[in-house]
């Protein structure tokens, strides 16, 4: 029988709320037409400004290939712009166009909405704990994968000296969590 002390596992703590908290979301997020995968998208961008496709990929935690198909719809439903780096053809790079921003609306409140399911019935003092705690932990995990990392990252720039300044950036509001 496979054996595992899980009540004593962080890790399984923190994946099981990260599964729950995602589920409650997804259903939210379902009831406006929106996916999961979309959101992050979209919420990766708000967060970091312009991404390429590898480094979007690496945030969601997916292989390339399949964030293809996810940008492709979202390109298609007119959320998302995909142009090629000037310096580097073969990158793409990925901005919200202006279209986004009323799905991101519809989005932050849904986010909003979970946000307020998860916290019922703790203190402010407890929220304040837990980003803390949140934040040494993934510290500590980051420390760790960079020590451990040789893999170069897709982070050169891309900047096209011809491009269109005036992008419409997606709307952010604080933190969405």
């Amino acid at each position: 029988m496979l054996q595992y002390e899980f009540e004593e596992s962080m890790g399984y703590w923190i994946c099981s709320v990260s599964h729950a908290y995602r589920r409650v979301l997804n259903a939210e997020l379902e009831k406006q037409g929106i996916t999961y995968r979309q959101w992050e998208v979209l919420a990766w961008i708000a967060f970091e400004g312009e991404l390429s496709q590898v480094e979007l990929a690496e945030r969601l935690g997916i292989e390339a290939p399949t964030l293809v198909g996810i940008l492709d719809r979202m390109e298609r439903d007119g959320w998302l712009d995909r142009y090629s780096c000037p310096n580097d053809r073969r990158r793409k790079r990925i901005r919200a166009t202006k279209k986004a921003e009323a799905v991101w609306v519809k989005m932050v409140e849904c986010a909003r909405k979970v946000r307020g399911i998860a916290k019922a019935g703790l203190s402010q003092a407890e929220l304040d704990s837990l980003r803390s705690i949140c934040d040494r932990i993934r510290g500590n995990l980051e420390q760790a994968t960079r020590a451990e990392s040789s893999i170069s990252s897709d982070s050169s720039p891309c900047i096209d000296p011809n491009a269109d300044t005036a992008e419409v950036p997606i709307p952010v509001q604080g933190t969405v969590r």
